[in-house]
């Protein structure tokens, strides 16, 4: 989990949200590092969170105003890394007739929230999403597995990804007392580089799938 830097404390992270549906690591080898301290210390206690429901709920309007833009149709979501499911219940809000998911590594959120328990690697689903959501898992990915998650992302995507990543860029910028420091620090070339298989990017941690039923214009995509 990570925070950027900011003089306010109270609601601080706009740009980053849910850490959880890893592939195990060095640091995870019994699937227990994100316990019931981890979101505690990341999510709950004001002087210590990254991020709070009312900025997470922004996040949501921002990436439903901008996909109602685009006139893409929202009928399945998946939120993987779900967290504590503010992003979910957020999205719900926005979408009302879709059918939101939410997929978790950590045994303590989804014994207590009853999330459907998997990876970001190998995650699989009968149906693809209109709109993937995956805040702040990639980064605590070893770069192999980092990169079967991002093609298991398109595979699950048919319309958006919203994508939140810390990068070897933002790490002079993030607020480390907030920020989990346990996390592989790439450059943003390489995620760029992995996503543009399969993705363009139109701003604002939002990636469209190539083959969507949408047309953008040529300023409209990051280059």
């Amino acid at each position: 989990m990570c925070t950027l830097q900011t003089k306010e404390k109270t609601d601080n992270c706009d740009g980053f949200a849910y850490p959880a549906a890893l592939a195990t690591t060095s640091t995870d080898v019994d699937g227990q590092r994100f316990d019931a301290r981890y979101y505690e210390r990341y999510y709950r206690n004001p002087r210590t969170r990254a991020t709070t429901p009312q900025a997470v709920k922004r996040q949501a309007a921002f990436v439903a105003a901008y996909l109602k833009h685009l006139d893409l149709p929202v009928r399945r979501v998946l939120d993987i890394g779900c967290g504590l499911g503010w992003m979910l219940r957020a999205l719900q809000n926005e979408f009302p007739k879709a059918h939101c998911s939410g997929v978790e590594y950590s045994e303590h959120l989804c014994r207590k929230n009853g999330w459907i328990q998997g990876s970001v690697t190998d995650f699989s689903a009968r149906a693809p999403f209109d709109l993937v959501v995956c805040h702040d898992v990639l980064p605590s990915l070893d770069t192999a597995q980092c990169r079967a998650a991002v093609t298991n992302l398109a595979a699950l995507c048919r319309g958006a990804l919203y994508l939140g990543v810390l990068t070897e860029e933002d790490w002079d910028r993030c607020d480390r007392t907030r920020t989990d420091p346990d996390v592989h620090l790439r450059p943003a070339k390489w995620y760029r580089r992995q996503l543009a298989r399969e993705f363009s990017s139109i701003g604002g941690g939002l990636f469209l799938k190539k083959s969507a039923p949408v047309t953008l214009w040529s300023l409209e995509t990051l280059a």
